[in-house]
């Protein structure tokens, strides 16, 4: 049986490295489900069944450890990149603005509290261990890992950072909700007033494409083809069907329409209005699309290497006898379909035409999804390659002991989103379906929890007995309930933002899920998980970068 012994204790050996992270991560994952009123910790949980295993004895080798905590952090901040990265620029647009103007200024508050403490507590909490409370207050692993590698670069030796965090985190987690419930109760929310209010301002608001009739009637439009008609109005917009003398026909962009025609019309909202105007009267209870006609619609889904990068008006749909694009869908939005437009794999574009002539264009777009099962690994390797190299490229700032780097956390992550954004520009192949996604995001930071919580087990436990572990509780659960609340008062105050909004807000200024998932306990719609998904990026990025321009900007008070 000696076999069994050197599997269970011998710390250098690989099946034991291998057999003590399986098991720790199984348990962790499964404990994270449990809910509490309605709150789970998640993958979080992970940490803490590592920080026992740690403290009953378990060791494996550091270098190892240290190996698989940096790489799960790279997996996790790199696929978080590449999902978000399609929607990042554009989610700085209009409402996007505010929100992430109060995200900017939760994190700067968030910081100031924490530097505060910092300053206060002098002589019975350092610098890196008070970051190591934020980090848990706000519930961001990443950032925390920025910032032990920030500390290994300056040859920090002391506490690790990680009992900090793991003191602070469970409260973290809950004076999220709380304070999301004490906006409610401060405010009087009606939570079905504010669904009411959100379906209102999202149908006046939304920049999505919207559908409409119109009935030609000026007669000086009259033998007007469609692609003369949009030089004439200014305005974008895609005519998918037109019913002239009771049939209806996918138009071409030479096909003229006459007084008395009815135009199935394809714009952004601002654009209607001119539309109507200028084409004669808005036909209502008329729909097109469901009259009896030869056209059909559908989603067709770009599978095809050769389509990714290319602009929709590579397309020449002219080719494809009346076949339109009315909208693109991507990473959970609606785009309209612009002539330069760059498509990507994974888009869905939605079809207007002939049965035969979609048939046609389906299979020069793919619309196989098997395909897209198959993730482009040499582009994954490239980008996590190249952020390494930029996470290491010394940032030098007047005043700070070294240059600033964006470390292993940071370089990936801003590759990642310029690659989900920009690669299909340059050809590259940069999707993966949200289930691998997910997948290897989990696994990543599954990785990074089970590897911290190993090296801290026993400086947690004697923290919380004999330590700072109060105050670290305390202190955290400030820097979590402070920036919120305030943030929250001045988005109802000043914005008179939605209140589903403004938990959404709340949840991606932390990246903390649970909140997120609580929201959806208290709405059906999709309003919380839209602020969310605004903010998370920008989010994200601050929180990776902070800890370590605060560590380097107040390293000369650390004894």
């Amino acid at each position: 049986m000696n076999w069994v012994m050197q599997l269970l204790t011998d710390a250098n050996s690989i099946g034991h490295i291998l057999l003590v992270y399986a098991v720790v991560i199984a348990i962790g994952m499964a404990l994270g489900r449990i809910r509490v009123f309605g709150v789970s910790l998640g993958v979080t949980f992970v940490l803490f069944v590592a920080l026992a295993a740690s403290y009953a004895g378990i060791v494996v080798n550091t270098t190892v450890m240290g190996f698989l905590r940096d790489f799960g952090l790279i997996l996790f901040v790199f696929f978080i990149g590449l999902q978000v990265g399609p929607s990042f620029f554009s989610s700085f647009k209009s409402g996007g603005l505010q929100l992430n103007l109060l995200t900017i200024l939760a994190v700067v508050l968030s910081i100031a509290i924490t530097v505060g403490f910092f300053f206060a507590l002098q002589g019975t909490v350092s610098l890196p261990q008070m970051l190591g409370v934020h980090f848990g207050a706000v519930t961001n692993t990443p950032g925390l890992g920025a910032t032990q590698e920030a500390l290994d670069m300056l040859g920090y030796k002391g506490e690790n950072i990680a009992v900090a965090y793991a003191c602070a985190y469970p409260l973290g987690v809950v004076g999220i909700i709380l304070s999301a419930i004490a906006l409610r109760l401060f405010f009087h929310i009606d939570l079905k007033e504010e669904d009411r209010h959100w379906d209102e301002e999202s149908s006046a608001n939304s920049d999505a494409p919207i559908f409409f009739h119109v009935e030609v009637s000026n007669s000086g439009i009259d033998g007007v083809p469609i692609s003369k008609l949009r030089e004439l109005i200014g305005r974008p917009f895609i005519c998918s069907r037109v019913r002239h003398e009771g049939v209806i026909t996918s138009p071409r962009p030479d096909t003229e329409i006459h007084v008395g025609d009815m135009l199935r019309i394809v714009a952004g909202s601002d654009a209607k209005p001119a539309i109507i105007a200028f084409c004669g009267k808005e036909a209502v209870g008329v729909d097109l699309a469901t009259a009896h006609s030869p056209l059909i619609s559908r989603n067709i889904l770009i599978s095809k290497e050769q389509v990714n990068g290319m602009r929709l008006g590579e397309l020449h749909l002219s080719r494809y006898d009346g076949v339109n694009i009315t909208r693109v869908f991507r990473a959970g939005m609606t785009l309209f379909p612009y002539q330069n437009l760059h498509l990507q794999m994974g888009d869905q574009v939605y079809c207007v035409g002939p049965e035969r002539s979609i048939a046609r264009l389906a299979d020069r777009l793919g619309n196989q999804v098997q395909k897209l099962d198959h993730p482009n690994i040499i582009s994954i390797f490239l980008g996590i390659a190249l952020g390494i190299l930029i996470g290491f490229i010394p940032i030098a700032i007047p005043g700070m002991p070294v240059p600033l780097k964006l470390g292993l956390a940071g370089g990936p992550l801003i590759v990642a989103i310029l690659l989900g954004y920009w690669g299909p520009h340059f050809k590259l192949i940069t999707y993966t379906t949200h289930s691998a996604n997910l997948m290897l995001r989990e696994m990543g930071i599954a990785l990074f929890l089970a590897s911290v919580g190993l090296g801290a087990g026993d400086k947690f436990v004697n923290a919380l007995i004999n330590g700072n572990g109060p105050i670290y509780v305390l202190t955290g659960l400030v820097i979590t309930v402070v920036p919120l609340i305030i943030v929250g008062v001045i988005a109802r105050m000043k914005y008179a933002m939605n209140y589903h909004l403004i938990v959404g807000l709340l949840a991606g200024a932390t990246t903390d899920p649970p909140t997120l998932a609580y929201a959806n306990t208290i709405s059906e719609r999709d309003s919380s998980a839209i602020a969310y998904s605004t903010v998370y990026p920008l989010a994200m990025f601050l929180r990776i970068l902070t800890g370590q321009v605060v560590l380097l900007a107040l390293w000369s008070f650390i004894p």
